[in-house]
């Protein structure tokens, strides 16, 4: 028999095997060893099973920690180093807020051109120190100068028409005089003639009817005379009335005049009153409108404090309150003398008045840092004021575990506040520790974990 060969080997390898376990070639015989070698194929990774797995631990992770936040709420981890912490103490709270104020002259009076006109010169310059009735700018208005000319031609043409009319009024009552001297000296003198006609009537000298006419004339003037005191009574009550009105009527005329001259005189701008002149910007040709600013004039002595004062603070700033200033180691008394009810941006304006003395050497525009007492001072729970308090608006805050390294959302009851600390009224207790720091990182959270980088 022959050597069986690799390629025989091969080939019977590749021969298909039976259903009884042989393998079926060209011909039958007794299966062999070398029929028992069959190729082993590599198994491949379950990655389907490994993905179910992997969706198993994510689901059982994500009820973990609902789990967490069903009992401890939202979690957000903080770095320690980036918050500050600050503890709640028991002191002596005082109520008043630092006011930054800009220093203006106490008393200011405004500059203003009661007549337009043109520029002609110019006698002081700004910042120039005024007496009052100094003489600052002449002006020149030719329409303004007609116009005063033609009023005192019109009222002295009026003036004169009263005159002729009190002239008429006084020949009038002159002539009732006259009236009467005459009526009073035929009254005497037909008296006379009546009482000798009457003792020559008796005896048949004169004539009965002779005697008769002198008597009608004699009543015909003492009628006369009744109707003419009459008229003269009359007369006078009207003519006083009438003189009392012309009179009235010429002294406002004669004031008219005056004020017309007096707007001509104003087209020179003078001082109104003692001070500092400011603001004072003309230059010669200049057109100035009627009742336009040319500058003011400021108090050089006395000064006041203008501040703005946030809105929060409008119902509890009243007249009369004290602030204090401290400069070159001494205090300065103050008190608020005016609220202006106005709200722009947020603030209203407040003017401040020293008390007594005030320091040297302040000038107009500096700014100054006070302190406005809102309130007294008393004993009170207290924490640091701190940026907190405008995420939170005061209404809660993390509040330190005693271990230290966890934080607590707690609900919290503030009152007043200043520039340093927070009057805390229900919600904390004295020793605990709260986080005063801005709360915008994680102001949606219920609890803090505290700890390192």
């Amino acid at each position: 028999m022959g050597t069986v060969t690799d390629m025989d080997k091969k080939s019977k390898q590749d021969q298909p095997v039976s259903m009884h376990g042989g393998r079926t070639g060209g011909h039958s015989g007794a299966v062999s060893g070398s029929g028992m070698d069959r190729r082993v194929e590599k198994k491949k990774t379950p990655w389907k099973k490994v993905g179910i797995a992997a969706v198993a631990v994510a689901a059982v992770g994500f009820l973990g920690m609902l789990v967490m936040d069903a009992s401890s709420g939202r979690t957000f981890k903080v770095n320690e180093s980036r918050i500050v912490v600050s503890d709640v103490s028991e002191g002596v709270f005082e109520d008043f807020i630092p006011v930054r104020g800009r220093v203006t002259p106490l008393k200011t009076v405004f500059l203003d051109a009661i007549e337009g006109g043109r520029v002609e010169r110019i006698l002081v310059e700004d910042g120039a120190m005024l007496k009052a009735g100094d003489l600052i700018v002449e002006l020149s208005n030719t329409t303004l100068q007609l116009e005063v000319t033609r009023n005192e031609a019109a009222v002295t043409e009026q003036l004169n028409n009263m005159r002729t009319i009190e002239l008429q009024l006084e020949q009038n009552r002159l002539q009732h005089k006259r009236n009467l001297v005459e009526i009073n000296y035929e009254i005497r003198r037909l008296t006379r003639q009546a009482e000798r006609e009457r003792e020559l009537a008796a005896t048949g000298a004169v004539a009965q009817s002779k005697l008769d006419d002198t008597e009608d004339s004699l009543q015909y003037f003492k009628n006369k005379l009744a109707v003419t005191l009459e008229s003269q009574a009359t007369d006078a009550r009207m003519q006083d009335s009438q003189l009392a009105f012309l009179k009235s009527a010429g002294e406002r005329l004669e004031q008219n005049l005056e004020f017309s001259r007096k707007n001509l005189d104003n087209l020179n701008v003078r001082a109104p009153v003692d001070g500092k002149l400011s603001g004072f910007n003309v230059e010669i040709g200049q057109s100035i409108d009627r009742g336009g600013r040319l500058g003011q004039i400021d108090d050089p002595d006395d000064y006041k404090l203008a501040a703005n004062i946030d809105e929060f603070y409008l119902g509890r700033v009243d007249l009369g309150q004290t602030a204090t200033f401290e400069r070159g180691g001494e205090s300065y008394q103050m008190e608020v003398t005016k609220i202006y009810p106005q709200v722009n941006n947020g603030q209203f304006e407040v003017d401040f008045e020293f008390v007594g003395e005030q320091p040297t050497g302040i000038r107009r525009g500096q700014t100054i840092q006070t302190k406005l007492t809102l309130g007294d001072a008393a004993t009170a729970t207290l924490i640091p004021n701190g940026a907190f308090f405008q995420d939170t608006g005061g209404n809660w805050v993390f509040v330190v575990t005693p271990e230290g390294d966890q934080a607590v959302k707690r609900s919290v009851r503030l009152g007043r506040r200043n520039s340093r600390y927070i009057e805390v009224l229900e919600g904390l207790e004295v020793g605990e520790k709260v986080i005063t720091s801005p709360y915008t990182s994680f102001v949606e959270m219920d609890r803090l974990k505290l700890g390192g980088e």
